[in-house]
């Protein structure tokens, strides 16, 4: 169920550098939050912590790295899905020559 009742939408992807939230916050989804993320090269999303919540990323373009809390890295890139499970410390840098561009869905794990 949705605060918007029900109806269906659909927005554009924007190509600005940054952050798009996907779902207008008031029409967020109970459970799902998304976005739309736009690395320049060397950038990064920030170290952060899934807490009690799963995260998806897909990424649409470039290539990076993500960088989990206990060291690892991940190499990413486009036509590439990543997991993080709950409770996990990561970072998401670009580490390649172009932009790297993801879409991320968090959802809280049951």
């Amino acid at each position: 169920m949705c605060r918007n009742q029900g109806q269906a939408f659909v927005i554009t992807l924007d190509g600005q550098h940054g952050h798009q939230d996907l779902l207008d916050p008031r029409l967020q989804s109970i459970r799902i939050r998304s976005g739309k993320v736009k690395l320049e090269t060397g950038q990064s999303c920030g170290r952060h912590s899934t807490e009690h919540c799963e995260e998806l990323l897909i990424i649409l373009a470039g290539e990076g790295h993500l960088v989990l809390g206990d060291g690892r890295r991940l190499a990413v890139g486009s036509g590439m899905v990543a997991y993080i499970g709950p409770q996990t410390i990561h970072d998401v840098v670009n580490s390649g020559q172009e932009p790297l561009v993801y879409i991320y869905c968090v959802v809280p794990a049951d």
